[in-house]
């Protein structure tokens, strides 16, 4: 799966530290700027830094991109799977998803090991700190649980509850999607993330969850990503995250 796009040239360059946008500007037009040996000076040439060569004044700069370049990845997490860095029972981690070449990655926020669903990993702070302490980012998730509440226990969900570990949680959106003999199925939005809080939340109606999964992050959604697979995120998506934060 091909995980870079094409970049101009000049934001390449600006990327690697080499020079300002305007400054690689300059270096295209005075033709010291070559991709796999070809030497580039139209302004609006791109490149790919994953398998094209590109060279200033002869020096290679790919490294210096794989050295500074910020990424980002939506992974659509596994079952069985853990959201951390490392593991001392060698457990699979979600880091373990994103190609080795594009340097240490952290997953944001947390995805706990039974559940499944989207969780971003990046090696960008900002983004990071973002996403984490926002109040007006909706995580949705599709929940499974055992029985059927009535409504009455629902309604205590949307409001807030008090959990066993102590925590209040803050008003969520909650909205049945089917009932079967046995079980039924939520849609739940939380703007805030503490741990395994929805799991919590339904135990303290005496409902279970049987299966939980994350399908939206913000405006980023699970379609097209089937389970246990992974995609960069356009600068279009990233943008949108910090313009949320502008407008706050």
């Amino acid at each position: 799966m091909k995980l870079m796009v094409e970049e101009r040239l000049q934001k390449l360059i600006a990327k690697a530290g080499i020079a300002s946008r305007r400054k690689a500007e300059e270096l295209i037009k005075s033709g010291v700027v070559t991709v796999n040996g070809k030497v580039v000076t139209q302004l609006g040439a791109k490149a790919d830094p994953e398998k094209d060569h590109i060279k200033v004044e002869g020096k290679l700069i790919n490294p210096k991109l794989a050295k500074r370049q910020k990424v980002y990845f939506l992974l659509n997490k596994p079952k069985g799977v853990l959201s951390s860095t490392d593991d001392p029972k060698k457990r699979r981690l979600v880091t373990d998803f994103v190609p080795k070449k594009f340097g240490k990655v952290f997953p944001v926020g947390r995805l706990d090991y039974n559940s499944e669903g989207l969780i971003i990993l990046t090696n960008d702070g900002d983004l990071a700190n973002l996403i984490a302490s926002s109040r007006t980012i909706p995580k949705v998730y599709r929940v499974k649980v055992k029985g059927i509440p009535n409504e009455k226990a629902i309604e205590r969900l949307r409001r807030g509850i008090r959990l066993k570990d102590g925590y209040k949680t803050a008003p969520a959106e909650i909205k049945q999607i089917k009932t079967t003999e046995k079980n039924a199925w939520f849609e739940v939005t939380l703007y805030e993330g503490h741990n395994q809080q929805i799991r919590k939340m339904f135990d303290e109606i005496g409902h279970s969850v049987v299966k939980l999964r994350r399908v939206q992050i913000g405006h980023l959604t699970d379609k097209g990503l089937p389970v246990g697979q992974i995609r960069e995120l356009s600068d279009e998506e990233i943008k949108r995250f910090f313009s949320k934060r502008q407008e706050g």
